[in-house]
């Protein structure tokens, strides 16, 4: 399956050894050598400096081919502090105590996999590297090594290191970026670099993931594009390239990493459609004045990036908003409570309908031109329409529709009474509910109110966003 949308424009050395030391000549000073033959006591004199030779400077040991031969050597990760150790981890454990072998071909695009290899060990991946011949004619050996802590492999050998897939030493394999050349003869099944073989072999027993990276015309090639599909069709995602300069470029590393993370991931709403209704609205006063609310847009965002990672399709419609939306979430524009209103009759193709936006009350009769400055204005409000009951009655098969509720100035029981009664009236799955209080920068508490039970959940915003999201699933 396709994980990610095409689009035109953007939305979206090797560990050197320790110095060697000189063998010491003598554990003390230099010894007194006495001269020879009869007479007065000798002078004092030093022995020379003995440089030992390049032998003994460097004992024989494994050769750098015999040390790559095993798939991991023994500057391995788990034997160094290595840098990529340094940084496995530090943006979330969702890749943790996996192992991803990396398949770089010849694209220009491989000098990318250095920052993609250390993304995914933020995320606490730990990268094993594979090059093709061309791949290493624009990447560095020493580069991947770098970003992964591993050699990588260059050559296949007697270890046969391209069964790692079918051998279970890896969780995943990834191709990026995939040229034409090494899409094609995988799909053909030519496996002459340690990349294709990688991929052909692995095909079936752990998840692959593509990535291509060409000339938009070679894209556009109907062979190219039954090859592409060859993949799709045994099993492969492909995260679609930027369509721009005339370039299908490789697709962002945000974009691959999500895609990892996904296939990886537990993937309870694998399958199921998701939207996300996201940001706030705004309601014109004059031609240069508007009313809107203080809304970022994180909440939602988070919604769909985790929505996204736990497998499903997920789309957005956004209005107003000062935050990072996910790259793999499609998304529609809103401004208007109208605007929601003329969308709502598209809700009935998700399964699940998330309204964490924030919707404006009321609306002001707008005026023409600017209203005068330095003059009291009254402005007559009238009540908007409500989108949740719009929504509601588009969604007649089975669908669930969520909404959010914030409240200021109350307790936590009077907060989870409210979200009790706002389900009710407004005929909701479940309730969000938070307090204002309680919204900080990176953190927050929230309180899950279903027909089933009320959850409290706190934590960083995406933490508390894929708590949601699993007990809904588990208990709507």
């Amino acid at each position: 399956m396709t994980v990610a949308t095409a689009r035109r424009g953007r939305a979206v050395h090797r560990v050197r050894r320790g110095r060697h030391r000189l063998p010491a000549v003598g554990t003390g000073p230099p010894e007194a050598t006495p001269r020879a033959g009869p007479g007065p006591p000798s002078k004092v004199e030093a022995s020379p400096l003995v440089f030992p030779s390049r032998a003994a400077r460097h004992p024989p040991g494994p050769t750098r081919r015999s040390r790559r031969r095993g798939f991991f050597n023994a500057r391995s990760l788990a034997s160094c502090m290595h840098p990529a150790r340094e940084i496995r981890g530090n943006a979330s454990s969702l890749l943790e105590g996996t192992r991803i072998a990396l398949g770089v071909t010849g694209s220009i695009a491989a000098v990318e996999t250095v920052k993609l290899a250390r993304e995914l060990a933020r995320h606490g991946a730990e990268v094993v590297p594979f090059a093709s011949p061309a791949a290493l004619d624009i990447l560095h050996p020493y580069a991947l090594e770098f970003a992964t802590g591993h050699e990588p492999v260059t050559e296949l050998t007697g270890q046969v290191e391209h069964l790692v897939g079918v051998k279970g030493e890896v969780d995943a394999v990834l191709m990026a970026p995939a040229t034409a050349n090494s899409i094609s003869k995988t799909a053909l099944a030519i496996d002459d670099t340690p990349v294709t073989s990688l991929v052909s072999t692995s095909l079936g027993h752990v998840p692959v993931i593509v990535v291509p990276a060409m000339h938009e015309g070679m894209l556009d090639q109907e062979r190219t594009r039954q090859h592409v599909d060859t993949l799709e069709d045994e099993g492969a995602a492909v995260v679609d390239p930027e369509l721009e300069e005339g370039e299908a470029k490789m697709a962002s590393i945000e974009a691959v990493t999500e895609t990892v993370i996904r296939e990886l991931g537990p993937g309870p709403f694998e399958g199921e459609r998701v939207l996300v209704v996201n940001g706030s609205t705004i309601e014109t006063i004059d031609e240069m004045r508007v009313v809107t609310n203080q809304s970022t847009g994180r909440t939602g965002a988070a919604l769909a990036r985790e929505a996204y990672r736990l497998g499903a399709d997920v789309d957005m419609w956004f209005g107003h908003g000062h935050v990072d939306l996910p790259e793999t979430v499609p998304r529609e524009r809103f401004v208007t409570v109208q605007d929601l209103v003329d969308l709502a009759p598209e809700a009935a193709a998700y399964d699940w309908v998330l309204v964490p936006a924030a919707i404006s009350d009321f609306q002001a009769k707008p005026s023409d031109g600017k209203l005068p400055s330095g003059e009291d204005q009254v402005l007559p409000l009238e009540p908007t329409p409500k989108v949740l009951p719009e929504l509601r009655a588009e969604l007649d098969g089975g669908q669930r529709l969520v909404g959010f509720k914030a409240e200021a100035g109350i307790d936590e029981d009077d907060l989870t009474a409210k979200a009790a009664r706002f389900r009710k009236e407004n005929r909701l799955e479940a309730v969000v509910a938070n307090r204002l209080e309680d919204v900080d920068v990176d953190d927050t508490r929230v309180h899950l109110v279903t027909d089933a039970a009320t959850t409290p959940i706190e934590g960083s915003k995406e933490a508390v966003a894929r708590r949601v999201l699993q007990t809904l699933h588990e208990e709507v």
